[in-house]
């Protein structure tokens, strides 16, 4: 196993899961917070986009642990919401709603608009932080529509109300690794295995 760490900055047991398989077969080792031998201090998200959210949890988790550290902050944006939920896509519906009560509440904004109109998108920044170095960016975007009741029962969050056309299903309907090829998360992901193939930590 690689003596580079990489610190996997999220509580998320889905989101873990996912960074774990796409980075997996690179020439570091991925470790997630249960590898840790005290546990982080919460890091408030009081940033104004998905960058500024990512580069505070990164940086707060490698202040920390004195590790190289990747956090992530995505969410979803659809268009007849100008945008919303955004960066409050965890809590949509409030501080500790639940997955099932985030998309009840972006169900009702959207009853009655036609599915020509119900465009949205799932973003990804990832942030890398390493003691003593700049933080480092990586990006994705994945396309689609918003349905008008979930289905499938896989995946996490809004995925079974997110509509891929390209495969013709929600992303609750993907097998884990039909997800992991073409989800924002992925995307961005992607983007760092190349830069970890050809940089060291």
């Amino acid at each position: 196993m690689s003596s580079q760490k990489l610190l996997i900055a999220t509580r998320n047991r889905g989101k873990a899961a996912e960074f774990k398989e796409i980075l997996s077969g690179l020439p570091v080792e991925v470790i997630g917070p249960d590898a840790l031998s005290a546990p982080v201090p919460e890091c408030e998200e009081a940033g104004s986009s998905f960058y500024e959210n990512a580069k505070s949890k990164a940086e707060h988790w490698c202040c920390h642990t004195g590790l190289a550290c990747l956090a992530d902050d995505s969410g979803l944006v659809v268009d007849a919401l100008d945008g919303a939920p955004g960066i409050y896509s965890a809590r949509f519906a409030g501080e500790n709603a639940t997955d099932q009560e985030n998309i009840q509440r972006l169900l009702g904004l959207l009853e009655g608009i036609k599915s020509s109109q119900r465009s949205a998108s799932f973003h990804c920044c990832l942030v890398l932080s390493r003691p003593g170095k700049r933080p480092l960016a990586f990006q994705g975007i994945c396309q689609g529509l918003i349905l008008t009741e979930p289905v499938g029962s896989g995946g996490f969050g809004y995925d079974p109300v997110f509509f891929y056309p390209p495969l013709g299903c929600s992303f609750a309907q993907l097998a884990p690794e039909e997800k992991n090829r073409v989800s924002h998360r992925a995307r961005a992901l992607q983007k760092l295995r190349g830069w970890l193939f050809k940089h060291k930590l």
